[in-house]
């Protein structure tokens, strides 16, 4: 990307001089062409009009769009439109005001499909960081003339969606991160101090207790495969989750997952909310249910969940209701299905799943903190427990000889 200058012709065989911002030559020429301008000229970008961060976009080196980046964007966009502001016009002020290089390039491809015609959905559709929820909410936007209403939906359920993601990652990071500063901790005691008791109590010569004996001999194993158990680990870690991309071992990851004590209720409820919200949304913009949960099927992270929710959509498209196949996944609440059954009775479904959202969000809330309360303690005195054997077992035999 970079500004060039061009110099033509127009159809009234008048001189045409200007410069505009483009990926390349190729493109200045289809520009200038659907404004009837036979090119004659065109001088390329200096290296001081070249914009870096658009090449680094194009060459994929660029950082990757944030929820809360596009979330901004979304909410800026409907806020414009709201104020009546052309939609071209909107979309030069936000790619001026962008930041994200990722962001800012996407909104100049789109503002330029758009004047050359294109729907916003259809220009936003031929970028990765546009969703096919949120190009098929800002198409039903667009069709039913209510574009800044449905950008404000979305921009909400966006905001929703990465709150129940940052809720799942803190609650299985922060024991992780617990656990692996302990393990260092312990390792650090096993491999550095323990030696240094090993060498006093050899040369006492006294019979040593099972305890103490167990402590030396870890520590030494430790000692002298340390250089084998650290690179293997990192390798294991990585082959871990090279393998958790692969579609079985996201699978059986998923599985595993969900039958975790605690952290299988919070990844169960935080995946259903995120499900609940998202069907909500599309509903009430007017996208058909089936192709509602097809959407919904794309954008939740677990696998498992993910296919039952294609069995409903199958079930769904053989006549059921919605609330048939629903209540046969069992970890469903019963609940939640009762609740939209009668949104499918009432004609409310949207705002009936709506509800449903607050209620898993809620849970998730919940879930959280007890987690938070319950864990903390009981590592702290698994951790302690651990410290204060090694530390009983090194001094245990000091105090033997001493009774003695």
């Amino acid at each position: 990307m970079g500004i060039y200058k061009y110099e033509g012709v127009d159809t009234n065989n008048k001189k045409v001089i200007g410069q505009m911002d483009a990926a390349s030559e190729k493109e200045v020429r289809k520009i200038m062409r659907a404004q009837n301008v036979r090119i004659k000229k065109i001088i390329p970008p200096t290296i001081l009009e070249f914009d870096l961060g658009a090449w680094m976009v194009e060459k994929g080196f660029a950082k990757s769009i944030g929820a809360k980046e596009l979330g901004i964007f979304t909410k800026q966009l409907s806020t414009m439109i709201s104020a009546g502001v052309p939609i071209l016009q909107a979309l030069e002020i936000l790619y001026r005001s962008e930041k994200n290089a990722v962001l800012k390039f996407a909104i100049k491809k789109v503002a330029v499909d758009v004047g050359e015609g294109k729907t916003i959905a259809e220009a936003m559709a031929a970028h990765k960081c546009f969703d096919k929820l949120y190009c098929n909410l800002v198409r039903a936007g667009e069709a039913g003339g209510i574009l800044d209403l449905i950008l404000k939906k979305l921009a909400i359920h966006m905001e929703k969606a990465e709150k129940t993601k940052s809720q799942i990652k803190s609650a299985m990071m922060y024991p992780s991160i617990v656990i692996a500063v302990g393990a260092v901790v312990i390792w650090g005691m096993m491999v550095f101090v323990v030696p240094q008791f090993t060498g006093m109590l050899k040369e006492t010569g006294q019979a040593l207790p099972w305890v103490t004996q167990v402590v030396i001999d870890t520590s030494a194993f430790l000692g002298n495969y340390t250089p084998i158990i650290v690179p293997g680990t990192i390798a294991g870690v990585i082959f871990l989750l090279s393998y958790i991309k692969t579609p079985t071992g996201k699978i059986m990851w998923d599985n595993f997952s969900m039958r975790l004590p605690v952290f299988g209720g919070i990844i169960i409820k935080g995946n259903l909310s995120s499900f609940s919200n998202t069907l909500a949304t599309l509903l009430s913009a007017g996208v058909s249910l089936i192709d509602a949960l097809d959407i919904c099927i794309e954008t939740l992270d677990n696998s498992v969940i993910a296919n039952d929710i294609k069995e409903v959509k199958k079930k769904v498209i053989e006549g059921k209701t919605l609330t048939e196949p629903l209540s046969k996944i069992e970890y469903f609440p019963e609940l939640v299905t009762q609740m939209i059954r009668v949104g499918e009775q009432t004609g409310q479904i949207d705002q009936m799943l709506s509800r449903v959202a607050e209620v898993f969000e809620g849970e998730v809330d919940d879930l959280v903190t007890g987690m938070t309360k319950l864990i903390e303690p009981v590592i702290i005195v698994v951790l302690g427990s651990i410290i204060a054997t090694i530390l009983v077992a090194m001094y245990l035999p000091m105090f033997m000889s001493a009774g003695a």
